[in-house]
Formats: structure tokens, C-alpha cells, sequence
């Protein structure tokens, strides 16, 4: 489990970054954002804590751990949080300075249809959700997967729906058109 959260630090100082990165260039304001940031940071760091917790006093011969070794599921864990690290920076550095931390659309910001764009309209939350994934399949424990599936999962729903609306508001019918043409989260599935 070691290197899970040695990948979750790693995370941590790459979204600490996006956050300077920010306000050095005087954007990242959260008139329109509902604060989703500050929610989805609560809830995705709560379901990561909490996860760790049920590890901890899980009792290890306990049906709600996963079957087999526990290395197999920590190798498979940490190998897609580090997936969904690739998947978010790839997402940002496509979308370069239009990539916010809070839901804003410039008003000259063009449709985005290449990259991982091409197959999702959010592939930076899909990161996220693959790095949250990861950390649940490497506890190999059942509750802890759900606490970092689900609650990041609904965290990011309210925020892409937000943030949805921004775009059609700002972008309008080039956005619309590329929505028809796109699934939010998963290539093919939704």
C-alpha cells in the first residue's frame, strides 16, 4: 500500500500545482463553480482516508477483502492510479490555458475534439476517477472500493453537470454538436 500513497502524494502536489498555477495567472475564480471544487476535494480526500481506515481495522481473514494476494491487487491498483494521472495531465496539457480548477469558460475558447477529447468531454475527471479506482482496488478490500468509486463519482456528476451548462451558455451550438457526438465520462459508455 506503500506506493499507493506514495502516488496519491504525487497526485496531491500535481493538483496543488494546477491550483498555483491558477492564481498566478489571476484565473480560478469560483463565482460559477457551486463550490464543487471544494466539495469534490472534501469528499474525494474523505473517501481516500476513510478507505485507508477500513483497511486498518478490517480483520484480515474478513469476506469483504479481496480474494488472492494482496500484492496482485495493490500492482493492479497503483498501475491504474498512475493511468489516471497520464489520463488528467494529457486532458490539461490539450486543453492548455483554457484548463481551469474551477468551472470557467473563456469566452474565445474553442471546442476541444482532439486528444482524449475525441472519445469524452471530461477526460480530466476521468483521470481522477481512475487514480480514485486504483486506490480501492489497492486496499483489496470491498468497502473501501465502493468509498472511492462512489463518492468521488457523485462529487464529479454535480460538477460536470455545472460545468456543462457553463459551456453550452458560453460555447453554445459548436458545444452542443460536439456533445451529441461524445459520451461525458467513459468512450462509448457515458
Amino acid at each position: 500500500m506503500n506506493i499507493a500513497v506514495i502516488t496519491t502524494w504525487v497526485w496531491l502536489a500535481f493538483e496543488i500545482a494546477l491550483r498555483v498555477r491558477d492564481r498566478v495567472r489571476g484565473t480560478g475564480s469560483t463565482a460559477a463553480d457551486g463550490r464543487t471544487r471544494f466539495t469534490i476535494m472534501l469528499l474525494v480526500a474523505g473517501s481516500m482516508v476513510a478507505a485507508n481506515v477500513v483497511v486498518v481495522f478490517l480483520p484480515a481473514d474478513s469476506p469483504l477483502r479481496f480474494p488472492g494476494p494482496a500484492v496482485a491487487w495493490q500492482i493492479a491498483g497503483i498501475a491504474l492510479m498512475w493511468l489516471g494521472l497520464v489520463v488528467r495531465t494529457w486532458a490539461i496539457v490539450v486543453l492548455g490555458k483554457h484548463f481551469r480548477t474551477t468551472v470557467e469558460v473563456d469566452a474565445d475558447q474553442p471546442v476541444i475534439e482532439h486528444g482524449p477529447y475525441q472519445w469524452i468531454r471530461h477526460p480530466s475527471y476521468t483521470g481522477v476517477l481512475l487514480i480514485t479506482l486504483g486506490f480501492g482496488i489497492a486496499t483489496a478490500t470491498l468497502p473501501s472500493l465502493l468509498l472511492t468509486t462512489v463518492i468521488p463519482t457523485y462529487a464529479f456528476l454535480r460538477r460536470i453537470n455545472l460545468e456543462e451548462k457553463a459551456l453550452v451558455a458560453t460555447l453554445g451550438a459548436p458545444y452542443e454538436t460536439y456533445r451529441l457526438g461524445t459520451k461525458r465520462l467513459v468512450p462509448g459508455l457515458y
